[in-house]
């Protein structure tokens, strides 16, 4: 008997260009500079809903509840500002406090809480709205002298999000899967 397969997905709004270019070459430089290319692959990203594991044969389910669920939001303008830190390991842009975005996020737990059986682990972290440029594999040492350049570096963006997206590991990456549009107002 053939089990199912498991694949990791996870929910995230993912800027355009120019946004997304100019993140990822702050992703690039950090690679080329500090030694850390972990957030390399995945694209430039705020995370909705953390990675899950759900079977490949059913990800339809999780794409129609994600449709269901854009259906019923506006786009949201976002501002990033410059750049903070979790210390010792990443290094990333804030996102500009949004109403609407931290409804949205609140929304897509609910909707993984109800549609998807996925439950938000006791003591999970707040949601902080950020946009990871180093992490993981950022050495303690390389952490502190990458985060003395960039704690001061500024850095402005202002741009508007019109999808949420699902995406989903291909065993070395992560790839958007799907788009779901986010209603027009």
């Amino acid at each position: 008997m053939k089990r199912d397969s498991l694949n990791l997905y996870f929910v995230a709004l993912v800027p355009e260009d120019p946004v997304y270019s100019e993140v990822l070459k702050f992703k690039t430089e950090i690679k080329d500079r500090f030694g850390s290319s972990a957030a390399l692959r995945s694209p430039p990203h705020i995370t909705l809903h953390m990675p899950l594991q759900w079977k490949e044969e059913k990800e339809d389910q999780l794409i129609d509840s994600l449709d269901q669920l854009a259906s019923i939001h506006q786009p949201i303008k976002l501002q990033l500002t410059d750049f903070g830190a979790f210390s010792p390991r990443v290094i990333y842009i804030h996102v500009n406090a949004a109403d609407s975005l931290d409804v949205l996020q609140k929304e897509v737990s609910r909707n993984a809480s109800k549609n998807w059986h996925i439950y938000p682990k006791p003591n999970s972290r707040p949601f902080v709205p950020h946009m990871t440029i180093a992490f993981r594999d950022l050495k303690k040492p390389k952490f502190f002298e990458a985060w003395k350049e960039f704690e001061h570096r500024k850095y402005q963006a202002e741009f508007t999000v019109s999808d949420l997206c699902l995406l989903k590991h291909n065993g070395k990456t992560w790839d958007i899967h799907h788009h779901s549009t986010l209603a027009t107002p």
